[in-house]
This record gives structure tokens, C-alpha cells and sequence, in this order.
């Protein structure tokens, strides 16, 4: 008998709430069908280190290796180097476990000899087992800022990590992003896709700098029939992270029919769920096809239901 077709799928993913729903979607459809295309706009250099936090959350999560208890950082991790820079009185405000560290003296090695970051990308994927394509939006320097309300202009990990993201934020915009090229493989992912899916991720930090990267939302709007958005916000809020606040500060509703008027341009199905079921009507009055099933990604099991109900979605 012929094997079964599986459709070439490309999600646009940022941290933990994409690499939970792709690790479900590789129990629906062969790794080989998914391309990643991954938010940067997180990346910093501490240490001198060159650190790609959620593209190594993807790795990590997709290599059954995540910590589980904080959906980032490695399983079994030890803090020796952390423990002496504090004795020493050095930076300590962003932890890097000592096996995590060795993912970053890698990208950073690899990087200075002039490799670029979605040949890094594709090298640490394959030496954890990876088998999806994971790629960076683009290999220039990309990175979000926020103009906080009463303070200046500070990075992302400064805002998210140093600050707990406990902060009025005025303004966000995403350095680099003028003069960024798509990586190589990130449009042709979008134009030959028969889905697209847009992870649950924030949309402000996560999906935003995708967005910024000039051609990619063009290229996105061509296919909007073909895009499939789960919402990041349940019952007004985010399970994890500053989505809703964000939004908020935006001039958005932190609601599904926030997100949805968020999306609405390049979008043509949300998924939301349950607990938002009465907000489905709303949903589809912003020109968007509304789904409603469980969104809450506790175990595999259920990322991989969900994940069934986003490639259900178009039929």
C-alpha cells in the first residue's frame, strides 16, 4: 500500500508555548513535514556569549531534554559556573546552567568563524537528534526593545528576566529589523506550505519581530487561507509570560477577540479555547474563522491533540 501524504507544515514559533505545541505535532506528522521558523528578537550576548533563547527552547524541547519545571534550560542541569560568578560578584541576573553554557560557547565559536546562525541552528539541531527543520527568521541582528513608561529604552531579556516583566511599558519596536534579510529557506517555507500555523506565542514579542523582518509579512498575507493561529490568551490572560499585558499596552484587548483584531490582516482561522467558547461570535465578527477546543498544553498528549485540531482546521 502507498504510504499516506502527510502536508508540508511551517509554523512561526517563538518560546515555550511553540515548542510544546511542535513537540505534539511531530506525534501527528513525520518530523520531515515541519519547517520552524523562529523568533530572535530574544537574543542577547551575555559573558561575551552569543545566547539564542528561543530557538534553544525549541531544541531543547523537541530533544526531550527541557527542564520541566521551567519549560527552558536543560533537565538535570548543574549551576557551578553561575555559583562562581556570583562569588565573584559577576552578572548572575540571567541564569545559564553549565550544560546550557556549552550550547552558547558553541554558537558563539561557530559564529566568529563565519558561520551563520541558521548554520548553527541546523548543527545543534542535528546533535540533539532534531529532526524538523529549525530555522532562524533571519540570520542579521535582530532585537526588541521596549521604551518603558517611566524609564528608558531597555532589551528584551533586561525586561522579561531582570525585570520579571513587572513594568508599564510605552513603546516596542525591534532593532535591525529595517536592514534584516529572511534567512535563507523562511519565505520559500511560507509559499510552499499547504499550513501555516502560528504558535501560541506572544504575539507583541514573539510574532512581532517575525513580522518585522521585511517580506515575510507580504509573503504571509499571500497565504492567508492557508494560516491557522492558536491564541496565546485563555480566559483574558496568558499562562505564562506578558502577552496579555502586553496587548494591553499595545491598545489591544488582552482577550481572543484581541488577538484575533491583532491578526486579522494575515490570519484566516484563530483557534481559542474552551473556557473562551462564548467569545466565538466575536472572533469571526474581526473576519476570522473561529475554532474552539482545549488549548492547554499540559502533557505531549494533549499538544498533540491540539496540534490534530490545527491541521483539522483546513480540512
Amino acid at each position: 500500500m502507498p504510504r499516506p501524504r502527510h502536508p508540508m507544515i511551517t509554523a512561526l514559533a517563538g518560546g515555550v508555548g511553540a515548542a510544546r505545541l511542535l513537540r505534539g505535532l511531530i506525534e501527528v506528522v513525520p518530523p520531515s513535514c515541519v519547517t520552524a521558523i523562529v523568533n530572535t528578537g530574544d537574543d542577547t550576548v551575555l559573558h561575551g556569549l552569543h545566547i539564542s533563547p528561543d530557538l534553544d527552547t525549541v531544541v531543547y524541547t523537541l530533544a526531550d531534554a527541557i527542564n520541566p519545571d521551567t519549560g527552558w534550560g536543560l533537565a538535570g542541569e548543574t549551576w557551578q559556573v553561575m555559583a562562581s560568578l556570583e562569588r565573584l560578584g559577576g552578572v548572575t541576573w540571567f541564569s545559564l546552567g553549565d550544560q546550557d553554557l556549552a550550547t552558547h560557547c558553541y554558537r558563539t565559536q561557530r559564529l566568529h568563524e563565519g558561520a551563520t546562525l541558521t548554520a548553527v541552528t541546523e548543527e545543534l539541531a542535528r546533535s540533539w537528534g532534531v529532526e524538523i527543520s529549525i530555522v532562524p527568521v533571519t540570520d542579521d541582528p535582530l532585537r526588541t526593545r521596549l521604551q518603558l513608561i517611566d524609564g528608558p529604552e531597555i532589551d528584551f531579556q533586561e525586561y522579561f528576566v531582570k525585570m520579571h516583566h513587572d513594568v508599564a511599558v510605552a513603546d516596542v519596536r525591534f532593532e535591525g529589523a529595517k536592514h534584516a534579510l529572511p534567512a535563507p529557506g523562511v519565505l520559500d517555507a511560507i509559499a510552499r506550505a499547504e499550513t501555516i500555523v502560528v504558535c501560541p506565542s506572544n504575539p507583541v514579542v514573539s510574532i512581532g519581530p517575525l513580522l518585522a523582518v521585511p517580506g515575510v509579512l507580504e509573503q504571509l498575507r499571500l497565504r492567508r487561507e492557508q494560516i491557522v493561529g492558536i491564541s496565546p490568551i485563555i480566559a483574558g490572560a496568558a499562562l505564562k509570560g506578558p502577552a496579555a499585558r502586553l496587548m494591553r499596552e499595545m491598545g489591544f484587548e488582552s482577550s481572543v477577540v484581541g488577538v484575533a483584531k491583532w491578526y486579522a490582516s494575515w490570519v484566516a482561522t484563530l483557534v481559542i479555547d474552551e473556557s473562551d467558547a462564548e467569545s466565538a461570535a466575536a472572533v469571526e465578527a474581526e473576519g476570522v474563522r473561529c475554532v474552539v477546543a482545549p488549548t492547554v498544553m499540559s502533557t505531549v498528549e494533549r499538544s498533540a491533540a491540539l496540534s490534530q485540531v490545527v491541521l483539522d482546521a483546513l480540512g
